[in-house]
């Protein structure tokens, strides 16, 4: 699916539209007279900056930030959020380090690991370990969900100095790279060794699409599968000081290389944890130390 082009919904954000137009060459389309209408009518519009294309995306930048719309049979729309009701509420009552992903990194009392999120997606895993406490770099090759995750801090940032002090604190602790997640691992500084990988690489779509989110198969169709994921795990295992934490789907087969050290299991989703030292006592220490 092809990118074509960029809408603004407000008059006011066209300065901010064009910027984004131009780090990906697209033409920058005025669609504030659509931005009332009902959805049918923006979608109409949508539609016709595809160029004739029967499947295509198109960047929106609205009230709610930077989304990617899919123009086409799986007609849905993708941004990075990081303030809104659902992870607000995550945040403040989804079970603190009791969450799986919690246990998988590491997370206890004294102990709050710096992670690598070395496949960031939209975010939502990296956003969850920050509200826990750590301190998360984020790594995102894909330039048009890097833009997502950027537009996304971006206007999260801007509701917690408005509303939610506590967010800034979380926002805080996220930092995001542009860089390719293998050649990072790579080449990483002795100094700036993550203490945990976190690595989620892309499974390939079931053929029965009834089984799997439309949101998901048009991720797919924008990001692609990770073939290069089994190398990330052995780069990983190189970078990481404590463990490597690889998120699959539960019925998927693990990576290519060493077998996990253990695994969480979830109804949907698993966690493989390769475990290289024990996490010590008093990580929050360590890990200001090397900053």
């Amino acid at each position: 699916m092809k990118l074509t082009s960029l809408v603004y919904l407000d008059p006011a954000l066209q300065a901010t539209a064009q910027q984004w137009a131009s780090r990906f060459a697209l033409p920058c389309v005025d669609g504030s007279s659509v931005a009332m209408a009902k959805p049918k009518f923006l979608q109409r519009f949508l539609v016709d900056q595809c160029a004739g294309e029967a499947e295509a995306f198109v960047l929106v930048l609205g009230d709610e930030g930077l989304a990617l719309h899919a123009v086409g049979p799986d007609s849905v729309s993708i941004r990075a959020d990081f303030h809104g009701p659902t992870v607000t509420y995550r945040r403040k009552q989804g079970g603190g380090k009791g969450q799986m992903i919690a246990k998988a990194v590491g997370l206890r009392s004294g102990v709050s690991p710096r992670v690598l999120d070395a496949t960031a997606g939209l975010g939502s895993d990296a956003f969850v370990l920050s509200s826990l406490g750590c301190q998360v770099t984020l790594l995102e090759r894909v330039p048009v969900v890097r833009a997502l995750l950027e537009g996304g801090l971006v206007k999260a940032r801007i509701f917690g100095a408005a509303q939610d002090p506590g967010l800034l604190e979380v926002l805080d602790r996220m930092a995001l790279v542009e860089a390719d997640s293998l050649n990072y691992l790579r080449e990483i500084s002795e100094l700036e060794r993550p203490d945990v990988v976190y690595l989620d690489p892309m499974f390939p779509v079931r053929t029965k699409s009834a089984m799997v989110k439309k949101e998901m198969r048009v991720f797919h169709s924008l990001v692609g599968t990770d073939s290069d994921a089994d190398g990330l795990l052995e780069a990983a295992l190189s970078c990481a000081r404590y463990r490597v934490v690889v998120k699959r789907p539960r019925i998927a087969p693990a990576l290519v290389g060493p077998p996990p050290s253990h695994v969480l299991e979830g109804k949907s989703n698993r966690y493989d944890v390769y475990t290289l030292e024990k996490l010590p006592d008093g990580l929050n220490a360590i890990a200001r130390s090397h900053r």
